[in-house]
Order: structure tokens, then sequence, then C-alpha cells
């Protein structure tokens, strides 16, 4: 009987000391103090670590004053020891922590300033594609967003009067 009592004690006492599973990330980048949110949360300046609870995918937005903007998704795959049944082992009964971190390093990239040339050619020609745009005839012979025949256009807004205006 007491032996049953000792072993009872111990399994308790191994299950409230258990071990645990630390998870982080560490983001680092090229250069420092890059504001990194976390799946649209933000983390705060680079290098910056966060904590996770579950495997899969993250997203992290990298954003820096005179760089271009970076979204990237890291898929956290998980480690061997927490694949089942071994993750309620680790998790619970294992007397020990265990740190996974993960680091992520990324390179940003300055900003590219638009060459004014090139935009407005382009805009020259989506200003003619345009202009060349006719209205679509519909099955009775009337054009779309016209109205139809023997009907009168709505008439066109007025401007009301404002306080004080007589």
């Amino acid at each position: 009987m007491r032996r049953r009592a000792r072993v009872l004690a111990l399994l308790l006492l191994a299950g409230l000391a258990g071990g645990c599973v630390e998870r982080k990330f560490v983001v680092e980048t090229d250069p420092p103090n890059v504001l990194v949110l976390v799946n649209n949360q933000p983390l705060g300046p680079s290098p910056a670590d966060g904590s996770f609870v579950y495997y899969g995918n993250y997203n992290f937005t990298l954003m820096a004053p005179g760089y271009e903007t970076l979204h990237v998704t890291e898929c956290i795959a998980a480690p061997w020891y927490q694949w089942f049944p071994l993750d309620f082992f680790f998790e619970t009964l294992w007397p020990f922590e265990i740190q996974d971190v993960r680091r992520f390093r990324y390179q940003m990239m300055p900003m590219q300033l638009p060459n004014t040339a090139d935009v407005e050619q382009r805009s020259r020609v989506v200003r003619e594609q345009g202009r060349a745009l006719r209205p679509i005839p519909t099955a009775a012979g009337e054009t779309a967003g016209a109205p139809p025949q023997g009907e009168a256009a709505p008439p066109a807004p007025t401007a009301m009067p404002r306080e004080g205006d007589q």
C-alpha cells in the first residue's frame, strides 16, 4: 500500500513539475529597427522576438521608411518531439524545459523611385484606351448606361442654397 502511495505521489509530482516546450521566433533584418508585424499584429522593431502556440504558417510584414515593404509567409514545421503521441510526453511528463527557437533573417531592399517618363507613357496609353471605349449595345438596340428610347434623361442635380444665402 505504501509503495502505491509513493508511486502515485511521484506521478503527481512529475505531472505538476512536468516539462514544457517554449516556442519562439526571432526576426532579424538588415538594416535593423524595421517594424515587424506578425499576422498583421505589431511585434516591434527588429531584431524582434515573439512566442507562438501552434506550428504552421505565419505572415510577416516588414516596413521601414525608404525601403520596400516586405511580405513573407513562413511555414514553421513541428519538430519530431511534437508529433502525436510523443507530444503528450514532452508537454506534460518530461521533467525539463525544451526551447524551440526559430530564427528568420531578411534583407530589406531600398525603395525604387519610378521613372516618370515611363509613368507618363503608360498614362497616355491608358487614356487613349479609355477614349476608344464605346457603349455596349443591348438586345433592344439601346446602349448600356443610356436612358431607354422615349424617356428623358434624369435632370442634372442642382445646387441647394446654403443657410444664410438669400
